[in-house]
């Protein structure tokens, strides 16, 4: 027959259970604090972040509105949409900046709030760039809305006006005057310059200065669509080749250029700005259900 267990010995084993049970929760609730913590710690690094990010965007603002204008910019109204970019990045880092500062009140409202503005800042950025499907030629500023500019004679006579007071091939001549044939073919040219002020390459002239080319006998075939600029240039200082396709082309090539710079800025700063908030969201509901 089993011996009676000893009361004191049965209450000296309850209470190392109890024990046992305590310290277990303790350590338990002493886990979910760390991560917690830990989580919290990680919140307010993306919250750094996503604040200096909205600075950089608020200095890309500014850099905008005060940036100088291209040449010739004007005359496809492109300055009023730079001025209207720039006013929206400054509502976007307000918007951010905002939206972090309420993340532990309205985490969900906040988080929708800067979507919206972002999506709409990367999907522009992604136009701007040329982005398949995504470009238009009513979106201005896009490289097919640039091409669809030029195609129009009524368009391009403005544009070739105002190249053509700005001096530029005139600059050039005064760069270029003591450059011989091989020096000027190695000289960097701006797009315009290349395409506005010089017959194309391939036409194969040859060099008197910057702007005065001798064609040369049958060295090509001036008929053929390819060789139409060479047809086309002629050594008037009035004339040159600004009703050359390579005139066109060089012009796009500029604005482009510019253009496009902006909407990588704007790819680059959408993402991360997304990012972080869709992060800085992910945490604040995680501290809120622990």
């Amino acid at each position: 027959m089993a011996e009676n267990t000893n009361p004191t010995e049965a209450l000296a084993m309850t209470i190392a259970e109890e024990t046992t049970k305590t310290k277990k929760e303790v350590a338990g609730n002493t886990e979910s604090d760390e991560k917690v913590n830990q989580v919290k710690n990680y919140a307010s690094i993306v919250s750094i972040i996503t604040f200096v990010l909205s600075v950089l965007i608020l200095a890309s603002a500014i850099w905008l509105l005060y940036m100088k204008d291209y040449d010739c910019e004007e005359l496809l109204r492109l300055p009023r949409l730079q001025i209207g970019i720039g006013i929206g990045l400054i509502f976007v880092s307000l918007i951010s900046n905002i939206a972090v500062l309420l993340r532990s009140r309205f985490p969900v409202p906040g988080f929708f709030l800067v979507m919206v503005p972002l999506i709409v800042m990367l999907t522009m950025g992604l136009a701007l760039v040329g982005a398949n499907k995504l470009e238009s030629r009513r979106l201005m500023a896009t490289p097919k809305w640039f091409r669809e500019k030029v195609r129009h004679n009524d368009n391009w006579e403005n544009i070739k006006s105002c190249i053509y007071n700005t001096g530029t091939c005139d600059d050039l001549v005064s760069r270029s005057l003591n450059l011989k044939a091989f020096d000027f073919s190695i000289k960097k040219l701006s797009s315009i310059e290349a395409g506005c002020c010089k017959p194309p390459s391939i036409c194969q002239m040859e060099y008197v200065n910057a702007t005065f080319w001798t064609k040369v006998e049958g060295a090509v075939d001036e008929s053929q669509q390819q060789y139409s600029d060479c047809a086309t240039w002629q050594n008037d200082q009035n004339i040159l080749c600004y009703n050359c396709g390579s005139c066109r082309h060089g012009f796009v090539r500029v604005m482009e250029s510019k253009w496009r710079n902006l909407g990588v800025l704007l790819i680059l700063m959408g993402l991360l700005l997304i990012i972080a908030h869709l992060s800085l969201f992910v945490m604040v509901m995680w501290e809120h259900c622990n």
